[in-house]
């Protein structure tokens, strides 16, 4: 009964993390906006498609009204998409396999905006692997559902584990000043600590030396890294609720959640998924042993 008590709640762990990312994205999409025109308005990238597919002109392009709701319409598009992949995530168990499938659409909706933000920051890898654990979600819980094993594999574990690896490590390199630190970091720092600037740059190096111990950390034997995976889940759950933190205001408190929630919600894997693989600890790798 243990057994099953810890492998159930590690399966709503990871079922719970593609909720909470597709459920925020999809309020990005509805209501605020997705980095889309940053691909579809690059001259160097696009002009010649333009010209020779839609026999019109580079300026005639950027500047069509058409064309420009054209492109909000395929964002609100995605937009549904990740509402219904949200809904399906929840109530996946008394689902017919079809519905499954739309994960996997929705993943690769989730990778490709990865790449968008990428590309919008100059191509910086970082900033493409620091979503693992957002587009990887619905992967995880697609492959849950599809082995129907009472315990995870091994194998399965060490993917999540790579994908927290790599989230914490290019946060850390946005905070280590490798990347250019984002304003909204020491933003967010200064306002929540309320610190100056250089004390908040001094608080975001300590955190990314922090992130990149947490990546390695994770692969030592459990009686340490049971240590680094708490420490993963405090501070994702920390930079999760950050968003909200740093801009909260009672009087403009509709306005903040209107803002700031979803940016919150999506990033509900950064701790769910450190804790799924903490939860099932000792009594998880005694199993794995055995069935493994």
């Amino acid at each position: 009964m243990e057994n099953k008590k810890i492998s159930t709640l590690f399966f709503i762990l990871i079922q719970l993390s593609a909720f909470t990312v597709f459920l925020g994205r999809a309020w990005q999409h509805l209501y605020w906006d997705a980095p889309f025109r940053a691909f579809l308005w690059d001259e160097a990238l696009l002009s010649g498609i333009v010209d020779q597919w839609f026999s019109m002109d580079w300026e005639t392009y950027i500047t069509s009204m058409e064309v420009d709701d054209n492109i909000s319409l395929s964002i609100k598009c995605f937009g549904i998409l990740y509402l219904l992949c949200a809904f399906i995530s929840l109530f996946i168990k008394y689902l017919p396999r079809f519905f499954h499938h739309f994960l996997l659409l929705g993943a690769l909706g989730l990778v490709t905006l990865a790449l968008l933000y990428c590309k919008e920051r100059f191509f910086s890898a970082g900033q493409f692997f620091e979503y693992a654990l957002q587009f990887g979600s619905p992967l995880f819980l697609w492959w849950s559902i599809a082995q129907k094993q009472l315990f995870p594999t091994e194998k399965f574990v060490l993917i999540l584990k790579i994908a927290i690896a790599l989230t914490f490590t290019c946060h850390g390199l946005y905070a280590l000043g490798y990347y250019p630190i984002p304003v909204q970091f020491t933003e967010m720092t200064m306002n929540i600590l309320e610190i100056g600037e250089d004390e908040a740059k001094t608080f975001l190096t300590i955190a990314g030396i922090l992130d990149f111990l947490v990546a390695l950390g994770i692969f030592l034997p459990w009686k340490w890294a049971r240590l680094f995976l708490g420490y993963a889940v405090f501070w994702g759950f920390g930079t999760t609720i950050a968003r909200i933190w740093a801009n909260f205001n009672w009087e403009w408190l509709d306005y903040v959640l209107l803002q700031w929630l979803h940016e919150s919600v999506m990033r509900m894997p950064h701790f769910l998924i450190p804790l799924a693989v903490l939860v099932i600890g000792d009594l998880y790798l005694k199993q794995i042993q055995k069935i493994g």
